[in-house]
């Protein structure tokens, strides 16, 4: 419960500290439907990103992934001004929620996309399946819920819901990137293996392994409260 609430505090203030760019979008005459659509735009631009460091970068270049995680989280202000500005323009409707979910659902599906391709063309394959995977993951975590509402059950238990899946990877992005470009190179090989152990890229991968097993265990965690809610 402590922790329900410190993470609830942490989104309310970070609520709050938008406001003045509330006040400033309120003036341009920008719809809410407009931002979410640029986010999705923002997000395509860090996918670009990704697929140009796969056909043009070298295998451990971090300056691509570090670059998709800053346009990803740029991307994610927007996801948070869309339903603000909806709010402080009384032009919140069941159609804008509805475009809202679409294009949230386009855009990490885009996401992952260009994760997947990234590593994949790098010869990260494995790295790849557990992308995949988390992609399947997070989809079914939003699908679980957006079906048990239209069957009258709120349905938000769980971890790894939108917010915390694009500021994991965006984070581990970045800092994949500023500790390569401050510390260099590093591997640990084990004999048996026929990859690397841990390298540079484990900061962004070892995440996206960790949210592959959360986002499906989410998933069955929401369908298990359904079961028990029905």
């Amino acid at each position: 419960m402590h922790t329900k609430n410190f993470w609830e505090n942490i989104k309310t203030n970070a609520y709050k500290s938008l406001n003045p760019i509330i006040f400033l979008l309120r003036k341009t005459g920008i719809t809410p439907n407009g931002i979410t659509a640029i986010g999705l735009l923002i997000t395509s631009l860090a996918t670009v990103i990704l697929i140009v460091g796969a056909e043009l970068g070298e295998r451990g270049d971090y300056r691509y992934i570090a670059w998709f995680g800053a346009v990803t989280l740029f991307a994610g202000l927007f996801d948070m001004l869309d339903g603000s500005l909806a709010r402080a323009t009384n032009k919140m409707s069941k159609f804008g929620a509805l475009f809202d979910s679409v294009l949230d659902r386009y855009s990490e599906m885009i996401m992952f996309f260009g994760i997947a391709y990234y590593l994949v063309a790098q010869h990260y394959f494995l790295s790849s399946v557990f992308a995949f995977i988390a992609m399947i993951g997070s989809i079914m975590v939003s699908y679980v819920r957006a079906r048990a509402e239209g069957l009258g059950t709120e349905c938000k238990v769980g971890m790894m819901q939108r917010p915390e899946r694009v500021l994991t990877i965006a984070i581990t992005a970045i800092l994949y990137g500023i500790i390569s470009a401050n510390v260099g190179e590093f591997k640990i090989i084990v004999d048996w293996l026929p990859f690397p152990f841990i390298e540079n890229i484990s900061i962004f991968t070892i995440p996206i392994f960790i949210m592959a097993i959360l986002t499906n265990y989410t998933a069955i965690q929401r369908l298990y409260h359904c079961y028990k809610t029905m």
